[in-house]
């Protein structure tokens, strides 16, 4: 094999001069944190009361929330990203607004909306699974003693089923961090983007996407151990998820 392996090459001096190629990976593997947590943030409160909407009595409602998470879910990513960055600012009378931030705060804001929103789509749907694989019991319960709809919800049937959907949620919070290297294609210089902007300075691919590799799984390794914590602490037993 005639490929140079050059492992020092993150050492050298970027080309901006006052920082390394290392740097670089770094400050992608920033973003692509801050991206990942404040779009989950987003994708979890708005699934969750998605997800209590397509439960709750009442047709109308439900159907509502039924498109919400037809239309989130079934569009493509990569579109959805399209959509929120270049064609809505130009139709929602806050665009003008939105068109005179910092370029890197336009590409930012766009892609953990569209990320929270993809998202959300999905964290309502486990929602919705988690409440309805409650015993009827216990919601008829909850209004025999006096309960209201939202207290039976927070109180019954919120805490019990979030604690049964922690497993698939996992599945969710990885993919949201994995889903956050399509951001690139609107300039966004998460991860994936610099180690390809590595390549193009250095010509040194398999240094790059190999460190890009390794990132993405130290990502992966640590959010799979703290949600391995909070499944274990959560744990009902005759649950999901319970041993």
């Amino acid at each position: 094999m005639s490929y140079h392996w050059n492992w020092s090459v993150f050492l050298q001096p970027a080309p901006s001069g006052d920082a390394t190629y290392l740097d670089w990976m770094l400050s992608g593997l920033q973003v692509t944190v801050a991206l990942s947590l404040a779009a989950w943030a987003m994708a979890l409160i708005l699934g969750a009361l998605i997800g209590v909407l397509r439960t709750v009595p009442g047709k109308s409602i439900g159907r509502g929330a039924a498109a919400y998470v037809e239309v989130f879910r079934n569009i493509p990513l990569l579109a959805q990203l399209f959509i929120w960055y270049f064609v809505l600012p130009e139709i929602l009378p806050g665009g003008t607004e939105f068109k005179q931030l910092n370029p890197m705060a336009q590409q930012f804001v766009a892609a953990m909306v569209c990320l929270g929103f993809f998202t959300s789509a999905r964290v309502a749907e486990q929602v919705r699974a988690g409440i309805e694989s409650l015993p009827r019991g216990q919601r008829a319960a909850a209004l025999a003693l006096g309960l209201t709809t939202p207290q039976t919800y927070r109180y019954v049937l919120l805490p019990m089923a979030f604690r049964i959907i922690v497993p698939p949620l996992t599945s969710e919070f990885l993919n949201i961090f994995k889903n956050s290297c399509v951001c690139s294609t609107i300039g966004l210089l998460e991860l994936t983007a610099q180690g390809r902007q590595l390549v193009d300075y250095t010509a040194q691919p398999y240094e790059s996407f190999i460190a890009v590799t390794l990132l993405y799984m130290a990502i992966n390794a640590v959010v799979m151990l703290l949600m391995r914590e909070l499944e274990k602490r959560a744990r009902v037993p005759g649950h999901i998820g319970s041993r």
